[in-house]
């Protein structure tokens, strides 16, 4: 249940209470996509670094190492240890983006696993029944992921589509919710708004999708390589057509100006991969910008990353140390850095509500909206 408190603008503050707990809103969520976060954190370090909400992912998890087997294990959350929040992507997107070989239709898509190249199928039905195994908080409804730019003739059928497998999801969770062996009979659903980056599209299949009253709308099929610019515009176009009372997650976003951008059109919920896959090469981000701790610059440099944070790793360590961890490939030098941007990002978020609770946000916004991005 979404509860907005206050806005500001377009900018929403809420609370979104969840069987697992309630986040605070606007809200990042950590992506481990296979029930870890890749530097090496777990979940006690997930807490210690203002973590909400937790992202795994449907299709890693049931290659490997099986939905059925995580059931079995008492579901993702006993299995991680992480007892809040945790979002289950629906494995669409990495169908669309792994496979080379796919066959779409209307039952599902047909494709190889990209580990080992076995016959996979998934609908949305099978979907469901993979999110109720891995008893998630809130599963992601299944749908087809169409590349930016498309034809607006296959566009306008993929959304009809998205709009059918959404039903049939809908239906399953129903199903699976009332099974006596269900880990997670509160399990929650999104629906996932398509539609390239043609804003009549976009605008139907939110108003369309709206009707199935659902726990929550995501925006996907953005931040695939499109300009920002039609971001921005696709999310202020399906802003007023979404539902007040629901929360609004935009799907794989992105920079942390990105996010100020996202939140002051009405988003209320992230995730990117982008900190920790930075972090693992070095890329930092900080509070005056981006640093590229491979710079040599940076060999005798005795300050933390970012004097303004308060990351366990800033308030240890010197850049000189942590580049030097990087250069000699020692894995805590990855650790050090994921821990960093991650916390970063959660602080933001922190940082950003904190605007919103004191009406200051487009302050907020104005101030650091470009300098977060900016590569010093």
């Amino acid at each position: 249940m979404y509860k907005l408190i206050k806005q500001e603008g377009n900018a929403r503050r809420g609370e979104f209470t969840t069987p697992h707990g309630v986040v605070q809103t606007p809200a990042f969520q950590n992506v481990a996509t296979c029930g870890a976060i890749k530097g090496g954190l777990e979940a006690d370090d997930l807490k210690r670094i203002g973590c909400q909400v937790m992202l795994s992912n449907t299709y890693h998890l049931h290659v490997r190492p099986g939905d059925e087997l995580i059931k079995d294990m008492g579901g993702l959350h006993k299995f991680t240890t992480w007892d809040g929040p945790i979002l289950t992507d629906s494995g669409g997107f990495q169908v669309f983006s792994l496979a080379k070989l796919r066959k779409i239709k209307e039952e599902g898509v047909d494709f190889n696993s990209h580990i080992d190249g076995r016959h996979i199928f998934m609908g949305p039905e099978e979907s469901m029944q993979i999110q109720s195994n891995l008893g998630s908080t809130i599963a992601m409804a299944f749908d087809e992921c169409v590349e930016n730019p498309a034809e607006y003739a296959y566009a306008k059928e993929s959304c009809e589509r998205t709009t059918r497998w959404l039903i049939r999801c809908k239906d399953e969770m129903e199903r699976l919710n009332a099974k006596y062996d269900t880990i997670n009979k509160q399990q929650m659903l999104f629906g996932i708004n398509q539609g390239c980056t043609y804003d009549d599209l976009r605008i139907k299949h939110m108003e369309e999708i709206a009707k199935l009253d659902l726990d929550g709308y995501a925006i996907g099929g953005l931040a695939v390589g499109e300009p920002k610019e039609d971001m921005y515009r696709i999310i202020s176009a399906v802003d007023p057509v979404a539902p007040k009372d629901k929360i609004r997650y935009l799907m794989g976003v992105g920079t942390p100006g990105n996010i100020i951008e996202a939140v002051y059109r009405g988003v209320d919920l992230f995730d990117c991969v982008m900190p920790s896959r930075n972090a693992r090469h070095g890329q930092l981000f900080t509070w005056d910008g981006v640093i590229n701790l491979n710079n040599a610059k940076y060999e005798r440099d005795e300050s933390p990353i970012d004097p303004k944070c308060n990351c366990p790793t800033c308030q240890k360590h010197s850049k000189a140390y942590i580049r030097h961890l990087l250069k000699a490939n020692e894995v805590l030098g990855l650790r050090l850095c994921v821990q960093h941007n991650l916390y970063f990002y959660n602080n933001l978020m922190q940082e950003i509500r904190n605007a919103l609770d004191e009406d200051r946000f487009t302050e907020f916004h104005d101030k650091y909206v470009d300098i977060l991005d900016t590569r010093i």
